[in-house]
């Protein structure tokens, strides 16, 4: 991403998207033996400054920022949501050479995972949810969470109903919405303040993007948010406002969702259903859309119908595109997705990883199993979708349904360790096999691929299975352990590790706020290739360590 073109030690040309910046002569009084390390990070230094905002919160002292963010100490009525500021080590004794610009982008100095990951967020983003209740707001801000996560950047929900909830004794009635209740709008202000200093004092910490999952329902509230998260505190800020006008999909978010929550929990169905959709007619009392004409000052965008129509509005930067394109993909479909391994590979028996093997005689047994299976379930409008490898194909020879080779799917490129036994690595490559262990999400092999770079490759593909309907996916499983990852809400210390055996199924069913999992055994025995998680690194299990055995589940 950044290019050094030309330059004497003293003068570098750097081209980093487009933006060309160059950097200054040093003084006669400077020393000329900085590191290379330093000259790069001055080229790089942006040409042009960030808003006022973003400036002078960013220039202000660690001291100044804490009094800003933290006027009053965290409340009784705060939920476990809160974090303990973490104190910032003021860098006040800086010499002049190194001084960072007043004009340096707000940097999270706090990695999202575990590992080194890149960062994607030069400033912290709010994402503030607009709608009427049963809209599908909470639906969309976990599936945005879990995305970003999922690519890396540190996002975390703040549901306003939580506090609302941890702060009045217990729910009784709609009444409770009412515009002209004052006394409970009083405690629904109290709760919004709240739940905006946590999402700050969040920010603050490390975080790097904070979903607002609220009605947000007002032009005041939408500006009191951005009095808070831009003027005061110099983020992002972008609205999302989900509008449905459809009944049947009304009718079957409340079904789904709104009666199962915590605010109906003693009550039946009926009443309910009748109580809740009084609260939706208190909103609605209130309800300002977000306007192009009264609000043009906002970045934004409207979801209609749950996809049918999307509107953008002065969105800016990397976040806010990929948040953009995220969120014109998913749908709320009913629909389900297989995922499976390739049958057992000849290099499966010999314990070797990577390569491009074929079937053994159980994997050819089990594609016929597949096929069988896949046809007495009768999935309306199946695609498959398979890698470009020979034992993913071959598997999947015989499924009567429209087939797509994706190379994306291919399995990790295990560069100089390719058709290795892992006995083989631990002996030839010894520190390498010690160095994965310690950090199997973001080693790369020699030549290779990471996890981490694997997460990257199949974003694409992500993003089509989100648009699509019934899938069955036939890859390997390094591949499918990152999609269950996204899937299944995975951290990245846990997807190298999550188990996808050999010839069983794994039906995913994305329902209202999760996905249901269910594992399906076809019986066609196979290796156990799943190396768990060794408490001493560099260790390996004794079923590693000589010939494999090729029939470990029979002699159980």
């Amino acid at each position: 991403s950044t290019i050094l073109i030309c330059g004497s030690p003293w003068l570098v040309v750097v081209a980093t998207f487009g933006i060309h910046t160059v950097a200054r002569q040093p003084a006669a009084s400077e020393s000329t033996n900085e590191s290379p390390a330093t000259k790069t990070a001055t080229a790089t230094e942006p040409a042009t400054a960030p808003t006022a905002n973003v400036t002078a919160h960013h220039s202000a002292t660690p001291e100044q920022r804490n009094r800003t963010t933290n006027k009053s100490q965290p409340r009784q009525a705060r939920q476990v949501l809160n974090q303990t500021k973490i104190a910032t080590k003021s860098n006040d004794n800086r010499t002049s050479k190194n001084m960072t610009p007043t004009t340096e982008k707000i940097q999270n100095k706090q990695t999202p995972r575990k590992g080194e990951r890149a960062n994607y967020v030069n400033s912290p983003h709010v994402i503030a949810m607009v709608g009427l209740p049963a809209r599908g707001k909470t639906y969309i801000s976990k599936k945005l969470s879990r995305y970003l996560n999922w690519i890396g950047i540190n996002t975390k929900v703040f549901n306003l109903g939580e506090y609302r909830r941890h702060a009045t004794d217990a729910y009784r009635s709609h009444e409770f919405f009412r515009p002209d209740n004052e006394e409970a709008m009083a405690i629904r202000q109290h709760c919004a303040e709240l739940a905006l200093e946590d999402v700050c004092n969040w920010l603050e910490n490390g975080g790097e993007v904070a979903v607002f999952d609220a009605t947000n329902s007002t032009r005041d509230r939408r500006q009191m948010i951005r009095e808070i998260v831009v003027k005061k505190m110099g983020y992002k800020l972008f609205f999302v406002e989900s509008i449905c006008d459809d009944p049947s999909i009304i009718e079957q978010n409340i079904m789904e969702v709104k009666i199962s929550s915590p605010d109906y929990r003693n009550m039946n169905v009926d009443e309910a259903l009748s109580d809740f959709r009084l609260r939706i007619e208190h909103y609605q009392e209130r309800y300002e859309v977000l306007s192009e004409e009264l609000e043009k000052d906002l970045s934004y965008m409207k979801i209609y119908n749950t996809g049918e129509k999307v509107v953008v509005h002065k969105h800016e930067g990397h976040i806010q595109s990929r948040i953009v394109y995220y969120l014109m993909n998913i749908h709320i479909t009913p629909r389900t997705i297989y995922l499976t391994r390739h049958g057992e590979s000849e290099h499966n028996l010999q314990g070797l990883i990577g390569g491009d093997s074929n079937l053994s005689e159980r994997g050819r047994r089990y594609a016929q199993a597949l096929a069988k299976y896949i046809d007495e379930q009768q999935i309306e409008g199946l695609r498959v979708w398979t890698s470009w490898l020979k034992r993913t194909i071959q598997t999947v020879a015989d499924v009567n349904a429209p087939q797509e080779r994706w190379k994306a799917l291919n399995e990790i490129d295990a560069g100089i360790c390719e058709e290795m036994t892992y006995e083989d690595i631990q002996q030839r490559f010894p520190e390498e096999f010690k160095a994965r262990d310690q950090n199997k999400f973001a080693y790369r092999y020699p030549r290779g691929e990471s996890y981490e770079d694997l997460v990257v490759r199949l974003e694409p593909v992500m993003m089509e299975l989100e648009r699509q309907g019934n899938v069955l996916v036939v890859s390997h499983q390094a591949v499918l352990r990152c999609v269950l990852a996204y899937f299944l809400d995975k951290s990245a210390d846990e997807l190298p590790y999550l188990k996808v055996p050999l010839h069983t199924i794994i039906k995913l069913t994305p329902v209202a706020y999760g996905c249901k999992v269910e594992h399906i055994m076809l019986p066609i025995h196979a290796v156990d290739t799943h190396r768990g998680k060794p408490e001493v690194p560099g260790h390996l299990d004794a079923k590693f360590v000589g010939k494999p055995d090729p029939n470990p589940s029979e002699k159980k």
